[in-house]
């Protein structure tokens, strides 16, 4: 293997011209700058660069040899780019035998494609698709969906990334194409390709949609050049692993389609060189097809007091936004139709499309709707729960005014601390600090207001977007009893999270929504405790949950009427129900008195409890855990 020879100069440098008076033809200095002449062989100058590391006053020359060392020395100048003393250590190369060359030229496409149900695979391939660079190689982001698969025989070189749904299903985007893939017979004989599948181990079938994609590829007469990788719930890991490996591979696929694996080392090195994309943050745009789609928009004209939809057939990018298409009709359409325009995460722009409460810009078109052949729909309309202004636009007076009335400010409280210098830093435990941060993961609270279904019919609520604040608040270490007592005060108002009434209504909507309903729920629980199970909707639940704990059995509140005659009558006072009703617990949480009655004179009691078997819990370890839980924080 040819020899890689790396010369830098690194941060730090202060021009002070040692390096270029030892070796000019390597070093030259300017006022602020110190780069290296351009079309220089530093294995030429290997003494002479040591001897300049040397005197260097601040230790900012780096070399290395990387490789055969004693491989005889190419002729041809190295490619050299210039390094200023701000930038990243910048590498020379120098090719050596020339092979790694030749594999470098003529085509060089990687064609990626996703099956995707959650958007993680997608995301890999986006990122494949940067790093790709680094080797060499120009990555094609393909959606499973509306791919042809015959284009696929004319591909030396494919990756694919794949989630598993449901219980082994392939996602929705690419059952149809795997479908078409199992009988196209051996189309890829001179394809090379690797597979990532993503998975979870809590379901009995594995990775099962990456591994079908792997058996299917290898029988249409690919060639694999490594082998699939499994990855579970954190796939970060594995899933870099397999993409270095596989594209220092692929990458030795040359323009015949030919896979050089005696130069895979080689790549790697000339990988590693080439830094820029590897420290880069960006991540790869993936181009989608053209959808034909038709825009149903939601319009208001306030003067007028009419309202409606006006419909626009359109034919635009899979990968525009909402917010894209918006602009585009307002541009070529009507410069009448009236959004809140803004940065792609502005938080007051969010609209419902489909159904869905989303960030315009934010959400890609091809995420909301498919067209499968006979076009799409698309409709837009305001979110609920706020005023209409006009068209899409709305008033968020409401939340804002709730906002203002909750007093969010924070009042810290003395705390343990470290000393970094002279300056006292507070600590705080590292779980309970993620905790916090995923919590406060909202990317729109006025979005959020409008989750719940019952926001639009109780104006004066809240809403789960204050809960949500509010209770993160009271959970964070730092904030003081007091405060976090009033904080308290304020969920258990009338108009606090009492006033929400389904969880599902928030919970559905994505990532934001299960996020905000499980703080929701945490207050609601609270809120419970603070008030001391006080009310009939606190003490139905401790007492019932105690009930299943102590016996086991589910309905165990039953009337001995309504059970198996005198055999439930004798089953319910040994497992202690009938005492229980007769101090106090109603299944229904009815007046006593009535439940009372209905034991001593069945005909009063007719309708006042359910018709219910005394029948034991499958999992009662499971609902012992549940209590326990409650009983320790409570």
């Amino acid at each position: 293997m040819s020899a890689v020879v790396k010369v830098w100069i690194d941060e730090g440098c202060i021009t002070c011209d040692a390096c270029e008076n030892i070796v000019p033809e390597v070093f030259h200095v300017e006022e602020d700058s110190c780069t290296i002449v351009d079309g220089v062989n530093p294995r030429e100058w290997s003494d002479d660069i040591v001897e300049a590391a040397d005197a260097c006053p601040v230790d900012v020359i780096l070399f290395e040899v990387a490789g055969d060392g004693d491989a005889p020395a190419d002729d041809a100048p190295a490619e050299v780019i210039e390094a200023d003393p701000t930038d990243e250590p910048v590498a020379v190369e120098v090719a050596g035998d020339g092979a790694l060359d030749a594999v470098m030229t003529g085509d060089r496409d990687l064609h990626i494609l996703f099956g995707s149900q959650s958007g993680n695979a997608e995301g890999l391939c986006s990122l494949i698709a940067k790093k790709a660079s680094d080797y060499g190689l120009v990555g094609h982001v393909h959606d499973m969906d509306g791919f042809d698969i015959g284009s696929m025989a004319g591909m030396k070189r494919v990756l694919i990334a794949c989630s598993t749904w449901g219980e082994g299903e392939q996602p929705d985007n690419a059952e149809e194409l795997y479908n078409a893939a199992k009988g196209v017979g051996k189309t890829l004989s001179n394809t090379h390709f690797s597979v990532c599948a993503l998975g979870d181990t809590s379901y009995e079938f594995f990775c099962q949609s990456g591994k079908e994609w792997d058996e299917v590829l290898e029988s249409m007469g690919g060639a694999r050049i490594f082998g699939r990788v499994d990855c579970d719930v954190d796939y970060d890991e594995p899933a870099g692993i397999w993409i270095a490996e596989a594209l220092s591979r692929l990458a030795c696929v040359d323009d015949s389609g030919t896979f050089n694996e005696d130069l895979v080392a080689e790549m790697v090195a000339y990988a590693a060189g080439d830094s820029a994309s590897a420290g880069s943050g960006d991540v790869a745009t993936i181009a989608m097809p053209e959808i034909q789609l038709v825009a149903s928009i939601f319009r208001y004209d306030a003067d007028s007091g009419q309202s409606g939809l006006d419909s626009w057939a359109c034919s635009i990018p899979g990968h525009h936004s909402v917010l894209d298409l918006l602009r585009t009709l307002k541009a070529t359409q009507d410069g009448t139709l009236t959004f809140r325009d803004g940065a792609a995460d502005d938080p007051s722009t969010g609209v419902s499309v489909n159904g869905r409460l989303v960030l315009p810009g934010l959400t890609r078109l091809c995420d909301i709707s498919r067209d499968k052949g006979d076009g799409a729909v698309v409709r837009i309309e305001p979110i609920a729960a706020y005023d209409v202004i006009r068209d899409l636009v709305v008033d968020h007076s409401s939340y804002e005014n709730h906002r203002a009335s909750s007093k969010p400010w924070f009042v810290n409280a003395q705390r343990d601390a470290t000393f970094a210098r002279d300056t006292a830093i507070g600590t705080m435990d590292a779980v309970v600090a993620t905790e916090l941060h995923v919590s406060n993961d909202i990317a729109s609270p006025q979005l959020l207001h409008a989750t719940s279904d019952a926001v639009p019919y109780n104006r004066s609520y809240i809403g789960p977007a204050i809960i949500s604040h509010l209770w993160n608040r009271s959970c964070d270490p730092r904030i003081s009893d007091k405060s976090r007592a009033t904080i308290l005060e304020s969920l258990a108002a009338t108009n606090g999270v009492k006033a929400e009434t389904d969880l599902a209504s928030i919970h559905r909507h994505g990532s934001m929504g299960s996020i905000a309903a499980k703080s929701v729920l945490d207050a609601k629980t609270a809120v419970l405790s603070h008030d001391g199970y006080n009310g009939r909707h606190g003490k139905h639940v401790w007492w019932y949950t105690w009930s299943i704990k102590s016996s086991g059995k589910v309905n165990e509140t039953t009337l001995y009427r309504t059970v198996l005659g005198p055999m439930g009558l004798v089953s319910n006072a040994l497992s202690g129900v009938s005492s229980r009703m007769i101090f106090g617990f109603t299944r229904t949480g009815r007046p006593m008195f009535n439940d009372l009655l209905g034991m001593l004179a069945p005909p009063a009691g007719i309708g006042k409890m359910p018709k219910q078997f005394n029948s034991r819990v499958e999992n009662h370890h499971e609902v012992v855990s549940i209590f326990n839980e409650m009983d320790g924080r409570f």
